[in-house]
């Protein structure tokens, strides 16, 4: 009995050291996922306040029923999105059909000027605020996780207990263009 003992306290430490990192890469894993529905929430929120901002534009545009129709099906796509990078895709898009409403407004002057719309484009822009905060957080959160599921001895671990890196939620290339302010349109 003596002689297993010590090869009974090994196993112990062992299995409580092996524990120890299986845990930590399930409350990574859980703050990745939690940091990503909180993305997903602000997207929902952006997508959900396009409607009114297109109805308002719509009021003074009437002919424009083309540029109303890319950000309804854009909006769509965000809404549908399943994983980070069609998300990206799907932002990116409606990013691109929210810029073609702005050109609609600048040939609309009595429109910059209603509250309404006013009102509008400070939420919008104060969700682009917040969508662009909950990104940085989530691929924080992915960054972490994956370097602890890419080290050893916890990269065994992950491969054991199947978890694998996670996608990072990232820009567009035209979301990396600067926007061109042109005021002799």
């Amino acid at each position: 009995m003596k002689k297993l003992l010590p090869i009974i306290v090994v196993l112990v430490v062992i299995a409580v050291f092996l524990g120890g990192m299986y845990n930590g890469l399930v409350q990574q894993n859980e703050e990745v996922d939690s940091a990503w529905a909180q993305v997903e929430n602000v997207l929902k929120k952006r997508a959900d306040l396009i409607p009114n901002l297109v109805e308002t534009v719509k009021g003074y545009a009437k002919h424009e029923e083309d540029i109303f129709v890319k950000v309804t099906e854009a909006r769509s796509k965000v809404l549908d999105a399943k994983t980070p990078e069609q998300a990206a895709e799907a932002n990116a898009e409606l990013t691109k059909a929210i810029g073609d409403i702005n050109v609609v407004v600048e040939n609309y002057p009595e429109l910059k000027a209603n509250e309404n719309f006013m009102a509008l484009q400070a939420e919008l822009s104060s969700i682009e605020n917040e969508l662009s905060t909950e990104r940085m957080r989530y691929n924080d959160k992915v960054k972490v996780y994956n370097q602890d599921v890419k080290r050893f001895p916890k990269k065994i671990i992950a491969g054991m207990f199947g978890f694998s890196p996670k996608e990072y939620f990232q820009i567009s290339e035209a979301d990396k263009e600067t926007p061109k302010v042109d005021f002799n349109k």
